[in-house]
């Protein structure tokens, strides 16, 4: 009767579905999403995150991002602590403005995402791209949306 042993790394592969599975029941559907802004959108971003608390909304989404600056002067801390965060994550939403652009850290985070085999998807508010998008939005090949369809993108 021999090994027996040649469905072992398919009965993985099987257990892993199913792991991914009971963690997407387990939030009720709602994906792990990293928002990267720049820091002077901070009131626009809140207003996106209160949005998808609302149980009338069809924006659902466990936010992972970071909500206060890093306590550090140490950019490779922060990078590592930002790292974790994304890591966590299965989608980047990169919230787009005029002050987008001047963010090193917003290109960082995409970068990072990118890196981490992320999906990266932008979103815009008012309905109108800023006039000055950063120009690696277009490099990645970065899908933006408006504000309104973002819950497309996070299905």
């Amino acid at each position: 009767m021999g090994g027996g042993s040649s469905g072992s790394w398919s009965r993985l592969g099987d257990i892993r579905s199913l792991e991914e599975k009971a963690k997407a029941a387990l939030q009720g559907g709602k994906r792990n999403v990293f928002i990267s802004f720049a820091t002077e959108d901070i009131n626009e971003v809140n207003l996106l995150r209160a949005h998808a608390k609302n149980e009338n909304s069809d924006i659902e989404f466990n936010d992972h991002s970071v909500r206060e600056p890093y306590d550090s002067d140490r950019a490779s801390y922060i990078k590592q602590k930002i790292a974790e965060r994304i890591a966590r994550s299965s989608v980047t939403v990169v919230y787009l403005s005029e002050s987008t652009a001047l963010s090193q850290w917003v290109h960082w985070e995409v970068q990072k995402s990118i890196e981490l085999n992320k999906k990266v998807v932008a979103v815009y508010p008012k309905g109108k791209l800023p006039d000055q998008p950063p120009k690696w939005v277009s490099d990645y090949k970065i899908k933006a949306v408006p504000w309104g369809k973002l819950s497309d993108e996070l299905k």
